[in-house]
């Protein structure tokens, strides 16, 4: 039994390993996506169309944001889009990446990174907008930042790929516990019990009494007398004898 306790607590270590793991990559996603991610956090410019936003310096994500009539599916389709981003007063222009995210959809809408803008200097920029976006509910190009921790998910993802590895140890732990030789019992005997030790066991004996050797003396006397082996008088002479007398 205490060969197998070992691998029942490394299995429910791994367990919960792999609970906390997977129940704080969700938690982190879901607040990735709607808690820290402030997609729209400083305005939206229609597309096609044009307008002026106040951005501050750093970066800046930019969300292709639309409405649904249905579900997304997790394959929604992003149109070829255009940007161009000026700043006033002799502001640097934005540096433009393009960095295509997952789709976050609730309820009806939808949204979907594509760019990632560095802002040098805090001010006002003018931003145009084009594209192929017919059959697009309201389309507009959403201006925010992503103020989620990045370590987050990795970490409860390296708890996850961790406690899998866990467990699979813990497995085969106890699949090898189960397949090693066990002590082999000592039979159980229906017969009067041996004496274990090397001393042999106690003999009971019975050791007559003075009295009981002179009566059988006598009973040997008399039968002797009485097959003619011994005369009356050697017989009492032999009886004072043993009784001493």
């Amino acid at each position: 039994m205490k060969g197998r306790l070992g691998p029942k607590i490394a299995a429910i270590v791994a367990v919960c390993t792999l609970v906390v793991g997977g129940g704080g990559l969700i938690v982190s996603l879901l607040l990735d996506a709607f808690v820290f991610d402030r997609f729209d956090a400083y305005g939206e410019v229609p597309v096609p169309g044009s307008g002026s936003l106040h951005l501050p310096a750093g970066e800046v994500t930019i969300n292709f944001h639309t409405a649904v009539t249905g579900s997304s599916g997790g394959g929604f389709p992003v149109p070829p889009l255009r940007i161009s981003m000026a700043g006033h007063h002799r502001l640097p222009d934005p540096v433009l990446t393009e960095v295509m995210g997952s789709v976050t959809s609730v309820n009806n809408d939808v949204r979907v990174r594509v760019w990632v803008a560095q802002i040098a200097e805090d001010g006002v920029y003018d931003i145009k907008t084009g594209g192929e976006v017919n059959g697009y509910i309201n389309p507009q190009l959403a201006f925010g930042r992503d103020s989620s921790p990045g370590w987050m998910p990795w970490l409860f993802g390296g708890l996850l790929a961790a406690g899998l590895v866990e467990l699979g140890a813990a497995v085969l732990w106890m699949v090898r516990a189960r397949q090693a030789p066990q002590p082999a019992r000592a039979p159980i005997s229906l017969d009067e019990p041996s004496w274990p030790g090397p001393i042999p066991p106690p003999v009971h004996t019975y050791q007559p009494t003075d009295h009981g050797a002179r009566v059988e003396e006598l009973k040997t006397l008399a039968a002797l007398r009485d097959s003619g082996a011994l005369t009356e008088a050697e017989f009492q002479a032999e009886k004072r004898r043993v009784l001493g007398s």
